[in-house]
């Protein structure tokens, strides 16, 4: 892309910032150049924000029946998956899958719930429990 064609649409996604970008300028050099997003990408991002909106309402309604751990809802709330959970573990997928099992997630050490919350950026007291979330009609 060209330096002059790099998108400058202050989308809301940003808050105000801006991320670099690599464009060619007149010369065909390739710089860094920031960018303060465009509308697709705002789209884009919003719509990915609400279906981890959408993943957390719906395991947080699994947590309450019992199917699933806190662990389950906490991953969606944080924007993560199972792999990105993994990963930032450092855990098998599997292995973490089975913490989803509230039998499972109710015997975990201490240390494996520190290691859970340090990821996740909650408590460990936060990380075993669900928080109260207004009623939202889906």
């Amino acid at each position: 892309m060209e330096a002059k064609k790099v998108p400058q649409d202050n989308i809301s996604t940003y808050a105000n910032n801006s991320k670099a970008v690599y464009a060619t300028d007149e010369n065909g050099e390739y710089s860094v150049i920031a960018s303060t997003g465009w509308e697709v990408e705002e789209e884009v991002t919003k719509q990915a924000l609400n279906e981890f909106e959408r993943q957390a309402l719906e395991a947080y309604e699994l947590v309450q029946k019992g199917e699933k751990s806190p662990l389950y809802y906490h991953m969606f709330a944080q924007r993560m998956d199972l792999m990105v959970l993994a990963q930032s573990v450092g855990w098998f997928q599997w292995r973490v899958k089975r913490h989803f099992s509230p039998q499972v997630f109710a015997k975990l050490s201490f240390a494996k719930l520190a290691i859970y919350s340090d990821a996740l950026g909650v408590s460990v007291k936060q990380l075993t429990l669900l928080p109260n979330l207004p009623n939202k009609n889906k």
